[in-house]
């Protein structure tokens, strides 16, 4: 079995389904909202590399990379990158993926790489790996292996090294869900991130897709909350001119209505509503939490979970 859907995973599927598919599938079987989905487990990265000869090149290429030197890093990308797009599916994993998206019955999801070595409270991968989203069947299996070769982006060569990961094997899960066409999306931090007061909470959020809101291309709304009588602690509103959204071949950059530019994005009731379940997830960890939330036609969506590094 190379596929696990969500409701087979839990918290301690980290080394298989990485540490963002084992915190959704914690969280799906904790009752919290998140888009049903699946992992493609790392097994299947795996034995990708092995069908293939691949894993005696990759070490081989990894070993000759001098950290020191940018060319020598961007080098060593290119290469893995290359015999990894060129290498054959394996026929195998390719039916049971394709099998298990079709049970989803969306014609759009986010495809998302999940590293087994594990999120934790002083390291994580958020960021370093590739994302896809609105993908639909017809390139489906090509994210899969864009996210699997997202191993080996000069970004994630230099954290690896930059952990003491370097002699460690990592592997890659890669998570499929369905797609949330969100009107809002943001993030947020169960604990104050700058204050450190445990009892404030912040919600950052954007309107359109949540990339811009995660790559800082976008000023988000602030809402500061007291955790104590979810009181809203402070709003800092932040015009928005433009957002990403699904266009028609590809996720577009476009316009953001003229008489929603200045508009808070999130109303009071939602925003008290979204509270109780950021709330939530907190207690259900035991530990703060930085969240990453859509909402679709009012509907809230938590996309992922994982601890605040920077406590």
């Amino acid at each position: 079995m190379f596929v696990k859907p969500f409701t087979q995973l839990s918290k301690n599927s980290v080394h298989e389904a990485g540490g963002k598919g084992a915190s959704l599938g914690e969280m799906t079987q904790a009752g919290i909202p998140v888009p049903p989905g699946f992992v493609i487990l790392a097994s299947a990265f795996d034995r990708f590399l092995d069908e293939t000869n691949l894993k005696a090149e990759v070490e081989a290429e990894l070993n000759k990379v001098n950290y020191d030197d940018v060319a020598s890093v961007e080098r060593a990308s290119r290469i893995l990158h290359d015999l990894l797009h060129d290498a054959r599916f394996p026929a195998d994993i390719e039916t049971q993926i394709l099998s298990e998206f079709h049970k989803l019955g969306s014609e759009f999801v986010a495809v998302r790489s999940s590293a087994t070595a594990e999120d934790s409270s002083t390291a994580s991968w958020a960021g370093e790996l590739e994302s896809y989203l609105n993908t639909t069947e017809k390139v489906l299996l090509g994210n899969v292996k864009k996210c699997w070769a997202s191993l080996f982006t000069p970004r994630a060569i230099v954290y690896r090294n930059e952990k003491g990961m370097r002699k460690s094997y990592v592997s890659v899960a890669v998570v499929i869900q369905q797609m949330v066409q969100s009107e809002v999306s943001g993030i947020t931090f169960t604990v104050h991130p700058v204050t450190r007061d445990v009892n404030q909470m912040i919600i950052e959020a954007c309107w359109g897709l949540g990339e811009y809101i995660v790559g800082g291309m976008v000023t988000p709304d602030a809402y500061i909350v007291d955790k104590r009588d979810d009181s809203i602690i402070d709003v800092n509103i932040a015009a928005q001119d433009f957002m990403l959204v699904r266009g028609q071949h590809s996720n577009e950059r476009v316009g953001v209505p003229t008489d929603k530019v200045a508009r808070q994005k999130i109303a009071s009731d939602k925003l008290h509503a979204l509270v109780q379940i950021f709330k939530n997830i907190e207690t259900h960890y035991g530990f703060p939490c930085d969240i990453e939330w859509a909402m679709e036609d009012g509907k809230a969506y938590i996309l992922q979970s994982r601890p605040i590094t920077t406590l």
